[in-house]
């Protein structure tokens, strides 16, 4: 019996076996199995190509951060992509107009988005129909995968996320704060610092069997599932949130959009890309989603550069800036003066570890 269907064999017991806790150990198991077959006839499949993931599709990163456009074909990608950046992408009233990958550069406050307008996917991408496997390794890269949908089609989120997390992407998740630590003897052992209510110790220890770790510390500081614990011990997976806009709200009236916008359980972005409605509305959206704050330097004894500010992402400390600009300022760093929301006073003297805020002023004093 062959990988594919041996994989036909367990996602067929996993669909006839009833959920519940007396069933949570042997469907834990059978996810890790499908997980692990899954990998290995991925790994062939390359092999016998000759090919890496992209197959021709990698796009160098540049800028700020990287948006990927995913969403069936035909719902506007190309005509919101030459709207914002610019890009000169083809656009067609039929499908499959954009053959390949088409960059552009948005920029918005300082800050340089790439944005890469991508092939439309279909149904079944992530097992390679039409273009789907091709276009779906290009996001594994993405700091935002911005879902296009229209008016027509406003539902489809989750078919695009189903794609997306069967290719080893995780929409709007983060990674789960589990750590493996695999010892030479000893057994495994498993420390949970908090309650575990979606799976098992025993199970732990059965799914880590199946990829042949017996000995290791397993510390779980938040309550998993067993597909979250697979995703850790795969170590491929990917994370990035996810932007959903509604396309061609110009084609029907105000209601009508209503009781679309009623209709779905997730938030949309109504744009009109063709004739520019909410655009601004979308830039805005698109640099609020990513995160971004802005450094503004000033040199010690000098004045502020406030026309060209450093783009930071919240959350970073002083030394992630030092880290951007150069590795030698972190040898070479005595402390650093802070103006902004991030210090009690102006001028403020900190240490690497300090979090800037949106719109600090730093400057940086060397040993």
């Amino acid at each position: 019996m062959g990988i594919p269907e041996k994989i036909k064999q367990i996602e067929e017991e996993i669909a006839r076996t009833q959920v519940n806790k007396a069933t949570e150990r042997h469907l834990g198991l059978l996810k890790a199995r499908k997980a692990k077959l899954m990998r290995e006839q991925e790994e062939q499949a390359l092999k016998a190509s000759g090919k890496g993931n992209d197959d021709g599709y990698a796009v160098k990163k540049t800028g700020d951060a990287t948006v990927v456009l995913i969403g069936l074909p035909s719902v506007g990608k190309s005509t919101i992509l030459n709207q914002v950046t610019n890009a000169k992408s083809k656009v067609g009233a039929y499908d499959f107009t954009t053959l390949t990958v088409v960059p552009g550069l948005m920029e918005y406050r300082g800050a340089k988005i790439q944005v890469l307008d991508l092939p439309g996917i279909i149904a079944g991408a992530a097992q390679g129909k039409g273009l789907g496997k091709r276009v779906l390794s290009v996001a594994r890269a993405a700091d935002l995968i911005l879902i296009t949908l229209d008016v027509f089609q406003p539902g489809v989120k989750p078919i695009l996320v189903k794609e997306l997390r069967e290719i080893g992407i995780r929409p709007d998740e983060r990674p789960p704060n589990i750590v493996i630590e695999k010892t030479p003897t000893g057994g495994l052992s498993v420390i949970a610092q908090v309650p575990l209510t979606r799976i098992k110790k025993e199970t732990v220890k059965d799914i880590l069997a199946v990829y042949g770790v017996h000995n290791a510390r397993v510390m779980i500081r938040e309550d998993i599932s067993d597909e979250q614990l697979i995703d850790v011990i795969l170590g491929n997976r990917t994370y990035a949130p996810t932007f959903a806009v509604l396309n061609k709200i110009d084609m029907i009236d105000k209601e009508s959009l209503r009781k679309v916008r009623e209709g779905l359980d997730y938030y949309v972005l109504p744009i009109a890309a063709e004739t520019g409605v909410n655009i601004d509305e979308f830039r805005e959206q698109l640099y609020q989603k990513l995160a971004f704050i802005r450094i503004y330097m000033r040199p010690k004894g000098g004045e502020t550069d406030y026309k060209a500010p450093l783009i930071a992402r919240a959350g970073y400390t002083i030394g992630d800036v030092c880290d951007m600009l150069h590795k030698s300022l972190r040898v070479d760093f005595k402390y650093a003066q802070v103006w902004g929301k991030s210090v009690r006073f102006g001028g403020q003297k900190v240490g690497l570890n300090h979090r800037l805020q949106d719109e600090d002023v730093l400057t940086f004093v060397s040993k």
